[in-house]
């Protein structure tokens, strides 16, 4: 099969299209003809070096979310057949024509979405769950604010985050406010030109906000426990700035009773995974193309890999990257 490979960390220039076995498939497994897969900032990571030799998962090869059709299944499978479109996660190996997929982190495709939206889904709107509604516990009436809400998971927080019955507030820059109010959004912040602590601040008169999810970090951790009100949580999804150094101000922390919790999807065990899955799969999936709907920003052919890296390196792309093309 054709997949994407390197020899050396670096630059997009690194990628190569060559050929590589076809997966093993274990008894849980489902081996997929991949049709579409999500490009993720954490397969640039891979690719830059940043985990070293860490393994978080099954496959060298990169990609973490792939939508296609079922070729073949281990014996213990259930509730899966060939044939079935399905979107999943997967520990590595989603940039290639074949992919197994364990099947339970695998779900259904909606027949009305495509195996490119749905490419776009399982990431965003898995990780945006969790950190919502497991680790946020986020409430009808509640305010969130959602920064980095042009992303890949940003617009499906955002989308999830009123459908939950809040009311949300997001930042992004000023060529994507209009596409984050299209989305559900109460007031949107342009980070580059505003200060959202006191944006926030004044559009919760003077409250603050009961849950934060950031995927900057650095400078902005000060700032979002000053914009949190009395018991608010704050879930730190990613780095974006590349920045792990920041300043917590306790005296805050500790009298508004704040909580800050940290969650990644690429180091999670099989088991969290399948859990985080089975919760998307109970409460989000039913909503997906009614309430809920996948962003798709830009499509890139298989063969074009190292140019889609480029542009998630550019920033600025409203929705999911997603990789396209595999069978041509």
């Amino acid at each position: 099969m054709k997949a994407i490979m390197f020899d050396d960390f670096g630059s997009a220039d690194v990628l190569r299209l060559a050929e590589a076995p076809l997966p093993d498939v274990r008894p849980d497994d489902l081996l997929v003809k991949v049709m579409a897969a999500g490009v993720n900032r954490a397969d640039l990571l891979q690719r830059e070096g940043v985990y070293g030799s860490q393994s978080y998962g099954d496959s060298d090869i990169l990609g973490l979310e792939i939508a296609g059709e079922v070729m073949a299944m281990g014996d213990a499978v259930t509730g899966f057949s060939v044939g079935d479109r399905v979107m999943g996660i997967v520990g590595g190996g989603g940039y290639a024509q074949f992919a197994r997929l364990d099947s339970g982190m695998a779900a259904a495709i909606p027949t009305d979405i495509s195996f490119i939206e749905a490419a776009a889904v399982m990431e965003s709107f898995v990780t945006g769950w969790e950190a919502l509604a497991h680790l946020g516990r986020v409430a009808k009436g509640e305010s969130v604010l959602i920064h980095a809400a042009a992303g890949g998971i940003g617009s499906a927080a955002v989308q999830l985050a009123k459908a939950a019955g809040a009311t949300v507030l997001a930042t992004a820059s000023a060529n994507n406010i209009e596409n984050m109010l299209s989305l559900g959004a109460d007031a949107v912040f342009d980070y580059k030109q505003g200060d959202f602590e006191a944006e926030s601040i004044d559009a919760t008169a003077s409250r603050g906000v009961d849950l934060i999810l950031d995927f900057v970090g650095g400078s902005y951790l000060a700032r979002n426990i000053r914009s949190l009100a009395p018991d608010g949580r704050l879930v730190q999804v990613g780095l974006l700035g590349r920045d792990d150094n920041a300043i917590i101000p306790l005296d805050i922390l500790l009298h508004n009773h704040l909580q800050l919790m940290g969650t990644v999807m690429k180091s999670r065990s099989r088991s969290e995974k399948r859990a985080m899955v089975s919760r998307f799969r109970n409460d989000v999936l039913p909503m997906l193309g009614k309430e809920l709907n996948p962003v798709v920003g830009e499509v890139y052919p298989l063969s074009a890999t190292s140019d889609a890296h480029r542009r998630m390196e550019a920033g600025g792309v409203f929705g999911k990257i997603v990789l396209s093309g595999f069978h041509l």
